[in-house]
């Protein structure tokens, strides 16, 4: 390890996922191909929605803003995360670490909350329907994707802050394989108390919240889904429910067990593997869960396959 005894550490080297090197290429194979499908997958998920009139609806507007999100964060991670597999040492820079660190947890903290909107959005589907298009106006619908962004982004630029203030002078080697609070604060030489209080507060309070907005609304859209008569009517609610179900329980549940958990409980092996899940795996899942589960989606993908292909067999008219 470098060591660097006195002076301010002014870069970092990350460790990365594995130091094998006759894992480093399939590696990288594996995980360059995942980020090529998590990028077409949700730039193309944006793209359908905003070309479709037919998606033209508070849901997909909620959808089609958690794509971005999610091409956002996975893409602040990966490229650097797939230096590691190529480079002998990947060096990140004390200030494009930081920026790392404060995009990462700008993108993913809206992930959280954008989750919790979509719930809610679920939840005037279900349970006031004829109050749907009033509860759910456009400008509601953007106030409920404004406030997470700029909270998560007030909330990154105050722990990015917290975390770089810390004075590094000791090995300046990150043993993951990207910027993340925990690995930064084994690195420091100040003191990490009231720093690791902020994190457990400040996730305990984002991630609970929005836990309780979506079980709260659950437990409202399956009382009311349990009053419907017919069993197709059931089916047909549960369906518009199952995918976000279904991201919600992937997602906090990842995050709960990455940061919900005591210091003295984290290994970095661990927090590496379940980083892993959520900063690359997710990203790539979330437009395969709701596109693959959703009609009106599937339908506006085969119309956009079949207008292209019309398209290139006509050619232009003469």
């Amino acid at each position: 390890m470098a060591q660097i005894n006195c002076t301010q550490v002014k870069e970092f080297i990350l460790t990365g996922l594995t130091n094998q090197k006759e894992l480093k290429m399939p590696l990288f194979v594996v995980f360059l191909t995942i980020y090529l499908f998590t990028v077409v997958g949700n730039l193309g998920l944006i793209l359908v929605i905003r070309t479709d009139a037919r998606l033209n609806t508070p849901m997909y507007f909620f959808l089609s803003n958690l794509a971005f999100v999610d091409f956002c964060y996975t893409s602040v991670i990966t490229p650097k995360m797939l230096g590691n597999f190529l480079y002998k040492q990947n060096i990140i820079s004390f200030y494009e670490c930081a920026t790392q660190l404060g995009c990462f947890l700008t993108f993913m903290v809206s992930e959280c909350l954008l989750l919790a909107s979509m719930a809610y959005d679920r939840y005037v589907a279900i349970c006031n329907p004829l109050l749907y298009k009033v509860v759910m106006s456009p400008g509601i619908c953007i106030q409920l994707v404004a406030v997470p962004y700029s909270y998560s982004f007030l909330m990154a630029l105050f722990h990015t802050i917290l975390t770089f203030r810390l004075s590094y002078c000791h090995s300046n080697v990150i043993n993951h394989f990207y910027c993340d609070d925990m690995p930064l604060l084994r690195l420091t030489c100040s003191d990490t108390h009231s720093k690791q209080l902020w994190i457990f507060a400040c996730a305990g309070i984002t991630f609970i919240s929005s836990v309780l907005i979506v079980f709260v609304s659950y437990v409202y859209i399956i009382s009311a889904i349990l009053r419907i008569r017919s069993a197709e009517g059931r089916r047909k609610a549960f369906s518009t429910c199952g995918s976000h179900m279904l991201a919600v329980t992937i997602f906090y549940g990842t995050l709960i067990f990455m940061y919900l958990q005591p210091s003295s409980h984290h290994s970095l092996d661990t927090d590496k593997m379940a980083s892993v899940f959520y900063t690359v795996i997710i990203p790539m899942l979330n437009p395969l869960i709701y596109s693959l589960r959703n009609k009106e989606v599937k339908n506006a993908l085969k119309k956009a396959t079949v207008s292209r292909k019309k398209a290139g067999f006509c050619g232009p008219e003469v």
